[in-house]
């Protein structure tokens, strides 16, 4: 599989997959240290809340999306080991990574707490669906027919 052009962009397209992946988990790092947008989002649905609350669910949030993005990062680096090694099962096993995938950005983009706003800022949760996009193109791209020389 490796030696078709869809296998090596398949492969392409999951380490740039793995690349957002690596920036949507240190993003909320960047986040506590610099703009403060998620305990603002927090405060912002829950005025009554002490410092010290925000803070504590900040952090919790923090360990949510490290845990997350370090299992996406340990199934980017699996699957492009399956597909690198030609394993029969790669084809499937990408495309059950993209559902999970999808369903964990999705989870994080849309998923409302109890104050009835989103749990995450916007930009938070879209940039947890970015590597879907890459993990979609690689999906596609290694369930696309090889073309057969002399075949139009």
């Amino acid at each position: 599989m490796t030696k078709t052009h869809a296998a090596r962009g398949a492969v392409g397209a999951m380490y740039t997959g793995l690349g957002f992946t690596v920036a949507a988990t240190v993003l909320p790092y960047v986040d506590r240290a610099t703009t403060h947008r998620l305990a603002d989002h927090i405060r912002a649905g829950y005025p009554s809340y002490a410092r010290t609350r925000v803070d504590s669910a900040v952090t919790t949030y923090l360990v949510l999306l490290s845990v997350v993005g370090v299992l996406g990062v340990a199934a980017w680096l699996w699957t492009v080991r399956a597909v690198r090694s030609d394993k029969r099962f790669a084809r499937p096993t990408a495309t059950v990574m993209l559902v999970l995938g999808v369903c964990a950005g999705l989870t994080g983009l849309l998923t409302r707490d109890t104050s009835g706003e989103t749990g995450l800022p916007a930009e938070m949760g879209w940039a947890g669906m970015a590597p879907c996009l890459a993990g979609l193109l690689a999906v596609a791209l290694l369930w696309r027919r090889p073309r057969v020389p002399g075949r139009s």
